[in-house]
Order: C-alpha cells, then structure tokens, then sequence
C-alpha cells in the first residue's frame, strides 16, 4: 500500500481497525483497542509508535509476561500496510519456477498467520494436482511438485536463551520433486 500506519489510523473506522486486529493479529481485544484508538484520535492524532502503545495498553489487561500488550496489534497494523501475507503467497507461488528438480525450499516463518500459508502451500503442492472425489487416480498421476522433508523444525531451548526473537520461529522444509 505504502500508506504510513498513522495516515491509515487516522481515517480508518473502528470496525475496519477491529477487522485488521483480529485477522492478523489474532487480537482479542480487538473491538477495544479500535475504540480506544478512535476515541484517542479526536483528542489528537495518533503519530508515534509510543502513544499508540499507551493506548494498546490502557485497553488491553495485561496477561502474558514477556510480552507487551501492543505487541500483536502492531504486527497486525505492519502486516495489513506491507501487504506481507500476500507477498509472501505470491514469493511461494514464484519459488515452483525458479527452483530445479532437487532444489530445496527452506522457510522460516515468525507467526503463525505465515506459518499457516507456508504449511497449506507445502501440503497443496505435495499433493498434487487436484481431481474430484471418487475419480480413480494413481498417486502418480497426481503430479506432486514438493515433497516436504523432515518434521517441522523449531528452536531449541538453547539458541531461545540465545536469540529471543527466534522463539516463534518455525522451519519447513521441501524438495522440488518434477
């Protein structure tokens, strides 16, 4: 979009900032936060990272520990602006053409909205083409173009003491097949 998050906080409806919350942040509160983000925005404009973290928290009861309260709406507000999840459909949907028979396709998503289109594109491919139920179809005749490899992999213990940020981290795995 290139729209800066204050310019579309500015103009957005409290349900389409609701909307935003809850899909790609997996907000809760969602409904709140848009309340208490139109209500702050008459007051005066919300231009800084800062006062809509204030305005996160005084909506939100605090719940987990280790995690600020603003942290999933702010995620949901930089996925809705970067378009990220359809960026990333449309790189998965590229890496069929650019990757040889052997190729392997590694990807290492942070949350689980992406880890949900990274985990159905690896399913989908490795199934292969799609024919209605109840036609006889051999599993080669389906054409599969993935074959996902190993088990999921996730951070040790280790390298989370290590790295925080990799907390959330999940890597799958897949070879181009044909």
């Amino acid at each position: 979009r290139g729209t800066p998050a204050s310019t579309w906080l500015a103009s957005a409806e409290a349900a389409e900032i609701a909307d935003v919350l809850r899909r790609f942040g997996e907000e809760r509160f969602a409904r709140r936060i848009a309340a208490g983000v139109v209500a702050a925005r008459e007051v005066a404009p919300v231009t800084t990272t800062g006062r809509l973290a204030e305005i996160i928290a005084a909506a939100v009861p605090v719940r987990e520990k280790h995690k600020h309260p603003a942290t999933r709406s702010f995620q949901a507000i930089r996925i809705f602006i970067n378009e990220e999840l359809q960026e990333l459909q449309q790189c998965l949907a590229q890496t069929l053409s650019v990757l040889a028979p052997g190729g392997r396709l590694v990807v290492i998503s942070f949350h689980s909205l992406e880890d949900r289109i990274v985990k159905r594109f690896m399913r989908d491919q490795a199934r292969g083409d799609d024919f209605p139920p109840g036609v006889p179809v051999t599993r080669s005749q389906l054409h599969p173009l993935l074959k996902r490899v190993g088990k999921t992999i996730r951070p040790s213990p280790l390298e989370v003491s290590r790295n925080q940020r990799s907390r959330s981290a999940v890597m799958r795995v897949a070879e181009r097949l044909s």
